[in-house]
């Protein structure tokens, strides 16, 4: 009898130690995978400054420059600020052949994901379109067709007024409608590309009207530089001189540094 307790006794202890042994072989449970990071916060400005030169001599001698701005401002309560400016200018043989300055403000509030609410401020001056200067603010609404972060394409149109003062005349003052386009994409990790067009026309004489159209390819070069080249056409219907053209197009090479 008791040999056979001793060998029952036995036989427990070596089926605990077994069972101790084969649980610490185990391996652990898994564990909960680790929260994701947050996402790193919006960032609330960015823009870009920078501008080209092109030399030529021979035959003929050229200078031709731009100064291109842009700036946006995305607040935190929906609205969004920006502003763009380009300045050209060229001369050939030490004669001034352009004089171009543009500046556009606009600010846009969201009203939903795709209404939108905007208000705007045109600035042109062009010499050689005896334009000496044409202030147009504007406010309406828009609607965003496609709002995703590689596509965006965005139609507005609204009301405000044109104050336009040529040469040799007094100033000149008209109510005005618009209607704008805007469309960007992006073309991989590091390209966009642009395309914007927008008329006024004066409400005294609709057959008056001023459309600016651009058309543009941004790629990076390093880290904060870009190298942007942009098509630019600015129509106007009714010119003050018959002798000037209605039509000015420009091919506008730049390197920006952004931030």
């Amino acid at each position: 009898m008791i040999i056979r307790t001793a060998r029952t006794v036995s036989a427990i202890v070596c089926l605990i130690l077994f069972s101790t042994f084969t649980l610490a072989q185990a391996p652990p449970p898994a564990q909960a995978p680790a929260p994701a990071a947050p996402p790193p916060p919006a960032r609330e400005y960015s823009g870009s400054l920078g501008g080209g030169m092109t030399l030529t001599s021979g035959n003929t001698s050229t200078r031709n420059y731009n100064l291109a701005f842009s700036h946006i401002h995305e607040r935190k309560n929906g609205n969004t600020d920006k502003i763009t400016a380009l300045y050209l200018r060229g001369k050939q043989d030490d004669v001034l052949t352009l004089s171009r300055a543009s500046v556009v403000f606009r600010d846009e509030y969201k009203l939903s994901s795709r209404v939108f609410l905007f208000g705007e401020g045109v600035y042109l001056s062009d010499r050689f379109k005896d334009i000496s200067y044409y202030l147009s603010p504007t406010g309406g609404l828009g609607y965003k067709i496609i709002d995703s972060d590689a596509t965006k394409l965005q139609f507005s149109g609204g009301a405000g007024g044109v104050w336009e003062k040529n040469g040799g005349v007094d100033l000149r003052s008209s109510g005005s409608v618009s209607a704008g386009q805007s469309f960007s994409q992006k073309l991989g990790a590091s390209s966009d590309f642009t395309e914007k067009v927008g008329t006024i026309w004066n409400t005294d004489d609709f057959g008056d009207s001023l459309t600016g159209f651009s058309a543009g390819l941004t790629t990076s070069i390093v880290k904060i530089f870009n190298l942007k080249i942009e098509f630019l056409d600015t129509y106007k219907s009714k010119p003050l001189n018959p002798l000037i053209k209605k039509n000015d197009t420009s091919l506008v090479i730049s390197f920006l540094v952004k931030y």
